[in-house]
């Protein structure tokens, strides 16, 4: 005999789904849910759907936004010639919580992959080939991870992408802020040591 309804089992599996839920946190999430206020569940409820429906990707950038071109594009104080291209819409997120970052974006929607079936045509390079031709971009810094994906997107992308009077610089890799030597890996270190600068 199960010790949880259909329903609630239903509910569980459902919010294991979701990043970073696991299924004792599932568990909490729907035993919390199914106890409370039905007009606090409805609410919830009604804000997922309402959010689902709401959010979109900018036509110009990819970047999630409730209008299109996204508040990101539309604004005349960030700087034109600067593109940062990342994987997905929520990297834009990480970059602007720094605070040090005041050009534009463009969303890739993700990385060279053969073994996996990604090709360029799966990803938004042409779109970007499109925005070097309409706006004044002098330079594009590919912001992409540094696994074995991220690393040959990036040079397919810095090859494709050369032109004259365009940059194509790639940030830097190396320690986390507020670690030690001790607990970076070589190729961490190789390359903190590869993109050092003056002080």
């Amino acid at each position: 005999m199960p010790l949880l309804p259909d329903s609630m089992t239903s509910l569980i599996g459902a919010l294991t789904k979701l990043p970073g839920i696991g299924p004792r946190s599932a568990e909490r999430i729907a035993l919390h849910l199914v106890q409370a206020d039905s007009g606090v569940v409805r609410q919830l409820a009604d804000t997922l759907l309402q959010a689902r429906e709401r959010v979109q990707l900018c036509q110009i950038c990819g970047a999630l936004t409730e209008k299109s071109p996204c508040h990101l594009c539309s604004d005349p104080r960030r700087e034109a010639g600067l593109v940062c291209l990342v994987e997905r819409p929520v990297d834009i997120i990480s970059i602007e919580k720094s605070g040090t970052f005041r050009g534009k974006y463009h969303v890739l929607g993700g990385k060279l992959s053969p073994l996996n079936g990604v090709e360029p045509e799966h990803l938004r390079i042409t779109a970007l080939e499109q925005r070097l031709g309409q706006e004044p971009i002098r330079e594009v810094v590919i912001a992409l991870g540094t696994d074995v994906e991220g690393d040959a997107t990036s040079f397919y992308l810095a090859k494709r992408l050369a032109r004259q009077g365009l940059r194509i610089t790639r940030i830097a890799h190396g320690l986390p802020a507020g670690t030690g030597l001790e607990f970076a890996d070589e190729l961490t270190l190789s390359r903190a040591l590869e993109g050092r600068r003056e002080m």
